[in-house]
């Protein structure tokens, strides 16, 4: 029996003492992370993200792991490391799962084919791209959510260029750089308003200071996906486009009526609603619709002829929402474009983004990761310098804790006192944050991000990261006005005084 006295440490028991970790110590994990990440694309090419990437990510967590043992630290402090960081990542979990279930109830529905059928009808192919990234964007201002976006507009314009012979990766980089404009620029976004927050200024100064960096980048962006778009034909000639469109108007009869759902969705998000009950609604929303304008395709879908009607309609939604929707149109190219959607399309994703978090709280909590940011700061010279590490950090951050937040807050945290004792306003730090941290995220295939947007998208995270121009150029945008001190705002004198 284990007395009092063991069980409940007095106060004044000494806890265990931890050792600082070398620089070798910090570097050694993301080393060997790597040559693991580049053999596993050397090995399964594409299909790396299945399972390689994630064995990957698990063993340079557990290098990191012994790293933490040898320098002092117990397996129940990097365990609740570990929990807390998966914390951190749930809420985005649960969003993953429902957007699997909105996808396919979405489909079923007819919302989304009729998204398709539309878009096939209005956009031009000369300029889809150039005006997927701008339709995009405006969304993204008014709702402040670039994963809202791209869970339904997006996968409705992926379909549309599918349909049209247009490239998918060309089209899903304009989505994510509309997307990703839209979100900073949008005082109702939540990296908008993270990123200010940790650097000391108000989410209006931050955003008046982020239209130089982010305005050219978005105008780059569209100038490329233009130029794109005229040098560019569709594939699909006019008798497939046409057998395209009567396939959709057969199976689900398209009208405005079906694009209820969505605009549910997008109501609630501009009420700024939080992310999982909307998605929730919007599924829901979903489901109502398919049971009401597709009765006999949701029946069919249950493939069970014993059923009454009524519960043959409740399995199909049931099947819709946890395994998707599966297409039987006769065409090839729309049934692998509608054949999408459910909670288990999702599982991947999520496993990858748990070992992505399990090896950056081992890195956050065995002081691996601060170690870096500090050594980083050995070389800062000027205040340019200081910027340009900012961003460098930041997305060092996102590839290491595999978390956009994570990227905001870690490094802005440990920069902010070294922004205000070289005299730089607050509004600086603020947008280098959002000019990395948020830019960088969907980029990275193990970020929630990267994950979110491949899984939601239908399209690999490597595979559209060359046409997210937006968010390549961004970076380089705001790293070129650092080096030469281009809007660069400096603290009003009394209080550089007072720091000083």
């Amino acid at each position: 029996m284990t007395s009092n006295n063991d069980a409940n440490p007095s106060p004044t028991e000494e806890k265990p003492q931890h050792r600082l970790p070398s620089l070798f110590d910090a570097l050694l994990p993301i080393i060997a992370l790597v040559i693991m990440l580049t053999a596993a694309v050397y090995l399964f090419s594409s299909d790396s993200s299945y399972g390689a990437n994630q064995i990957a990510l698990i063993m340079a967590a557990c290098i990191a792991l012994v790293i933490g043992w040898k320098n002092g630290y117990s397996w129940n402090e990097m365990e609740k490391g570990i929990v807390r960081s998966i914390g951190v990542a749930t809420g985005a979990l649960l969003i993953l799962f429902t957007v699997g279930s909105l996808i396919g109830t979405w489909i079923l529905a007819g919302t989304v084919p009729t998204m398709i059928y539309y878009g096939m009808l209005i956009l031009n192919p000369e300029y889809f791209y150039a005006a997927c990234c701008l339709l995009c964007a405006v969304v993204a201002i008014s709702i402040g959510s670039s994963w809202t976006v791209a869970g339904t507009l997006g996968i409705a314009l992926v379909g549309v260029a599918s349909a049209m012979g247009l490239s998918v990766e060309i089209t899903a980089g304009a989505i994510i750089s509309g997307a990703y404009f839209g979100d900073k620029m949008s005082p109702m976004s939540d990296t908008t308003n993270l990123a200010p927050a940790v650097a000391g200024t108000d989410i209006f100064s931050h955003i008046r200071h982020m239209v130089w960096t982010t305005v050219p980048s978005i105008i780059i962006a569209l100038i490329i996906f233009l130029f794109i778009g005229l040098n560019s034909e569709a594939t699909t000639n006019s008798s497939n486009f046409e057998t395209t469109l009567s396939l959709i108007e057969s199976q689900f009869a398209p009208g405005l009526h079906l694009l209820l759902p969505l605009l549910v969705v997008l109501f609630l998000a501009y009420k700024r609603m939080p992310a999982f009950p909307t998605v929730i609604i919007g599924t829901i929303a979903g489901a109502i619709c398919a049971a009401i304008f597709q009765f006999d395709g949701v029946v069919a879908l249950a493939q069970d002829e014993t059923l009454l009607p009524v519960v043959a309609l409740v399995k199909g939604i049931w099947i819709a929402m946890f395994n998707g929707y599966s297409a039987s149109t006769g065409d090839e190219v729309l049934d692998s474009l509608l054949s999408r959607g459910g909670m288990s399309s999702m599982i991947n994703t999520v496993w990858l983004i748990l070992c992505a978090m399990t090896f950056g709280g081992i890195m956050e909590v065995t002081g691996l990761l601060k170690r870096i940011l500090q050594g980083i700061l050995v070389g800062i010279k000027s205040s340019g310098s200081l910027i340009i590490t900012t961003l460098a950090s930041c997305i060092g951050a996102n590839l290491i804790t595999a978390d956009q937040f994570i990227a905001i807050v870690l490094p802005g945290r440990m920069l902010k006192v070294e922004y205000a004792k070289r005299g730089l306003a607050p509004v600086n730090l603020s947008r280098a944050l959002e000019d990395s941290a948020t830019i960088t995220s969907p980029l990275i295939p193990w970020n929630t991000c990267g994950a979110y947007m491949a899984s939601t998208l239908g399209v690999a995270t490597i595979a559209y990261l060359p046409y997210a121009f937006f968010n390549l150029v961004c970076p380089f945008i705001s790293a070129a006005y650092a080096h030469y001190d281009f809007k660069i705002e400096r603290l009003e004198p009394e209080l550089e005084e007072a720091i000083a």
